[in-house]
């Protein structure tokens, strides 16, 4: 095919914005209606439900008045997680077995074979996050131009392991190269149309990404410094001859602490710095993304953010605070619910007291008790879309431009890219759980 996007916005380099027309209440209801058929169908129609609240995020983008689409079928993603599940039986089974063997046999011990085993699946975890990115790209489209990411799953898999065992070994110092290195491999792998997507720039540049994680590293290293070894919160004789984890089994045996502290509200710094951290982590990874996209570019195409990391901590915290607060108020919920149909019982049987609760046949209550379990789950997914997922994607959307878009007159479609596992990978080993 040889379709080129033709349109006056693509022609006059006047550059486009991109607008976000969706709505929170609409976005509300579909994530119920859908999460609640997920439940009913035991978890099938999850990948109707990704694919329904993809096209809606997806239509509610538009650079340039244009909405992005979703082509994705949720067959494939079924079909796919089906092959996945096959795949990863067999590889991690008899993987597993060999471990196990091998380490009886030259440890005796089975400690080394189950850490040989998670660290198996770490390349794995990598490859199927490559591979549903490229699923994801494969299934957008623009003006009816399809995205694409060319294969290279193994090769991203591969570096990285590497990349993060160097970071490890230099105690962090190198995680902006592992950051823009990976974010590169893939970008210059992504196509729009005929065009091939590029990663400027360089790794340093990343650096003043990093400073506030830093600064809240530091702190918390200074204020366990000064608590632990300069001015001890506990006296020595706490700490001798493992005097300190006898005083906590004699607390928990309801006995009191038979020494003082000294100044212990000075724990109360490590909550700011310890918040300060959380932060910093936030600001890095948004900060980061920023950069490396006013760096992306194409033949006649640049891209340009404003992401605001102050603005995504804030909608982090808020969103997160809204929709665990409701897990965890249904969670209390269930406790006493279950309590007011098993406990009296209990408590009667053990004190010999009559304690009226509800008569349920017991298949009832269980029953009752799953059905009220995975609606808790629901109304926290269902919440973490709408005061998360939603606001964040349209911060990125509204913070984005294209300034230069001249080329995209010459922009050719491409071939469909088709594989069989879809998403499959990411979604048997629990990363699809994001949109």
């Amino acid at each position: 095919m040889n379709d080129s996007v033709t349109s006056g916005e693509s022609t006059d380099n006047q550059g486009l914005e991109v607008d976000f027309v969706g709505k929170r209440g609409a976005l509300f209801g579909l994530a119920f209606r859908t999460g609640v058929l997920t439940v009913l169908t035991l978890g099938f129609y999850r990948f109707w439900m990704k694919t329904r609240l993809r096209r809606w995020y997806w239509s509610a983008m538009r650079p340039g008045g244009h909405p992005l689409e979703y082509v994705g079928d949720p067959f494939e993603k079924l079909l796919g997680f089906f092959i996945a599940v096959v795949v990863l039986t067999f590889y991690i089974g008899i993987l597993n077995l060999l471990l196990m063997f091998a380490s009886f046999s030259i440890f005796s011990a089975s400690w080394v074979g189950y850490a040989a085993s998670f660290a198996g699946v770490i390349p794995l975890w990598f490859y199927a996050r490559y591979r549903a990115r490229r699923y994801v790209l494969a299934r957008t489209r623009w003006r009816a131009v399809r995205f694409g990411l060319e294969k290279g799953a193994w090769g991203y898999a591969g570096r990285a392991l590497w990349y993060w065992v160097l970071t490890i070994i230099t105690l962090g110092i190198l995680w902006p190269r592992m950051t823009f290195l990976l974010e590169k491999y893939k970008t210059d792998r992504t196509f729009f149309g005929s065009a091939k997507l590029v990663q400027g720039g360089n790794w340093p540049m990343l650096y003043r990404a990093a400073w506030p994680f830093l600064g809240g590293v530091a702190m918390t290293a200074v204020i366990l410094l000064w608590v632990i070894v300069l001015d001890p919160i506990l006296p020595e004789t706490a700490m001798a001859d493992g005097e300190f984890l006898r005083t906590f089994e004699f607390i928990f045996d309801g006995g009191r602490l038979f020494y003082e502290w000294n100044a212990p509200e000075r724990l109360w710094l490590l909550t700011v710095s310890l918040s300060v951290v959380g932060y910093g982590m936030i600001y890095y990874r948004w900060v980061s993304k920023r950069i490396m996209a006013n760096h992306k570019h194409a033949p006649g195409v640049r891209l340009a953010s404003g992401l605001s990391a102050p603005r995504v901590a804030m909608i982090y915290s808020l969103g997160i605070f809204i929709s665990y607060m409701a897990l965890v108020v249904g969670i209390v919920a269930l406790v006493m619910a279950a309590f007011g149909i098993f406990g009296p019982s209990v408590v009667e049987s053990y004190l010999g007291v009559e304690i009226g609760g509800v008569d349920l046949p017991r298949w009832l209550s269980f029953v009752a008790l799953g059905a009220m379990y995975l609606f808790v789950f629901l109304m926290w997914g269902v919440l973490h879309n709408t005061f998360v997922t939603f606001p964040l994607m349209r911060h990125m959307a509204l913070t984005t431009t294209l300034p230069d878009v001249s080329g995209l007159s010459r922009v050719s479609q491409r071939e469909r890219d088709a594989f069989a596992e879809a998403e499959g990978f990411a979604e048997a080993l629990d990363l699809g759980a994001a949109i």
